[in-house]
């Protein structure tokens, strides 16, 4: 394993680094980090959790000179989360050079983020739509940029922002690093590569398999009338410390949230259609555990970064296998267990077999739980109470009430009695949920490109179709041909 203390790195963000307890590299920062130091152009292919943020931050924030009152690099990210999360760790690492970091995201104030801009950032860290808001209205120029991250690169493809990105591109100067991190690599993000990187190295990280080993991960095969109650059942049985409940949709989100709180369980919901106050005050609920549920569309739940979660639902099956690992890579942290479970109809047993050939894992079937199951685990939860109760000894003010009570009645009677109490049976409130399509394929039409692109990383900047796009750069080496920019070299994809 490479240390820090190897890639030669300045003492501030040594110090930095180490204070952030890393000690030994990953194998995708030992690879990225040297690279990245030298200016050379880089496509890093590596799945969530392999450290990818340190891999282009770490460089990034060793080339900022913070005597220039500039911007000098900018990483794009799918989503609001991401982009929080990114500029977090990227303040961290920057610490001891006093690198200022600047978030740009839709769903924030644009006034306040156009004063913040003002005060000379050195690195801009936002999504997509948000930042061609701001070149386009003039609040952001790029030219004195030197380094571009694309972050997730696939994931901003099937949201329907890659001409957003190339506007983006085009606006920085030609001489720029760039550094493209994604899963996949799908023909689009090949081709933007080619168009905009020069002779890119290509650092690959592989998996044994793409989920957490500490994580159990189960089926259960449920009718979608069904889906609901036996959720509920496995709430009660289970007793999730934290748990993540999975909707497909923002409607299903909205649904399932409310529904969980008509049951009498403390759940929140959290998708793109929420204000960002919203949203983070209902992650800062979830953190602090005064909601036991969090329930998420795929999009929302990207980047977060929640420890203690015990449990994640999948009521719908993910839309693709990444999803999936995204989904229940939420569990399992800090060498932790967690438990998956994933609730499939019987019309939806290809894509569960797509997901198990994907991760290379075999999920073990469930069960549905049953109504006597459910009351049966909370009478066993509320026993185990009872007894940390009996076992810390501090009842001595009680009992003169418990002799009383056995006074006039039998042990047995006091005893259910108070589980009776306890216990939270089984709710049967009728609940309706709008039945959901099964998921569609990810073949898009360069036409429903708009029609499919979401909000969640614009916010209140909905963007304008009709918008002239920046002229594209070209790279040196490149050359115009009829209006385009052509290349001859190859980009060569293993």
């Amino acid at each position: 394993m490479t240390k820090f203390e190897e890639l030669g790195l300045s003492q501030a963000t040594l110090k930095a680094v180490l204070k952030m307890g890393f000690e030994e590299a990953t194998p995708i920062q030992a690879e990225t980090i040297p690279l990245g130091l030298k200016n050379i152009d880089l496509i890093g292919q590596a799945q969530t959790g392999t450290g990818k943020t340190a891999a282009f931050g770490i460089p990034l924030v060793e080339k900022v000179d913070t005597k220039q009152d500039a911007i000098q690099g900018i990483i794009i990210a799918p989503t609001r989360e991401l982009a929080i999360q990114v500029s977090e760790e990227l303040y961290k690492i920057g610490s001891g050079k006093r690198v200022r970091v600047l978030p740009i995201y839709g769903g924030q104030d644009i006034s306040r983020q156009i004063r913040s801009l003002k005060k000379a950032p050195h690195i801009i860290v936002g999504t997509p739509g948000r930042v061609l808001d701001h070149i386009n209205r003039k609040t952001m120029r790029l030219d004195t940029v030197n380094t571009v991250i694309l972050d997730e690169a696939d994931e901003m493809l099937n949201m329907g922002f890659i001409e957003d990105i190339e506007s983006i591109l085009a606006s920085t100067p030609a001489d720029r690093q760039t550094l493209l991190f994604s899963a996949t690599m799908p023909g689009p993000i090949q081709r933007m590569a080619e168009r905009f990187m020069r002779d890119p190295q290509i650092v690959r990280v592989k998996t044994k398999e793409m989920t957490v080993p500490s994580i159990e991960q189960y089926y259960l095969e449920v009718q979608e009338r069904n889906k609901f109650d036996v959720l509920t059942r496995l709430l009660d049985i289970q007793s999730p410390e934290l748990a993540i409940v999975f909707g497909r949709t923002k409607r299903r989100v909205d649904e399932l949230s409310e529904a969980l709180t008509l049951r009498g369980y403390t759940a929140e919901g959290i998708h793109g259609d929420l204000s960002q106050a919203k949203r983070l005050s209902v992650l800062r609920k979830f953190k602090e555990g005064t909601i036991d549920v969090l329930v998420a569309t795929d999009v929302a739940a990207r980047g977060l970064d929640i420890s203690g979660v015990t449990h994640v639902y999948n009521f719908d099956i993910p839309q693709d296998p990444e999803s999936y690992v995204h989904r229940i890579g939420r569990t399992g942290r800090a060498g932790k267990k967690g438990i998956a479970l994933t609730f499939i109809t019987p019309r939806e047993k290809s894509y569960l077999a797509v997901v198990e050939k994907t991760t290379k894992r075999k999920m073990e079937k469930m069960k549905a739980p049953t109504l006597d199951e459910a009351l049966e685990g909370q009478q066993k939860a509320v026993v185990e109470k009872i007894v940390q109760t009996i076992e810390s000894n501090n009842l001595h003010y009680y009992k003169a009430a418990a002799q009383e009570l056995l006074e006039e009645n039998d042990a047995s009677t006091v005893i259910a009695a108070v589980l009776k109490m306890l216990t939270k049976e089984p709710d049967t409130t009728p609940i309706k949920l709008t039945e959901e399509q099964l998921p569609q394929k990810r073949d898009r039409k360069p036409q429903d490109r708009d029609r499919r692109r979401r909000d969640d990383s614009r916010g209140s900047y909905s963007g304008d179709r009709n918008r002239k796009k920046a002229p594209v750069k070209p790279r040196s080496g490149e050359k115009r041909t009829g209006g385009k920019t052509s290349k001859p070299r190859s980009f060569n994809h293993q």
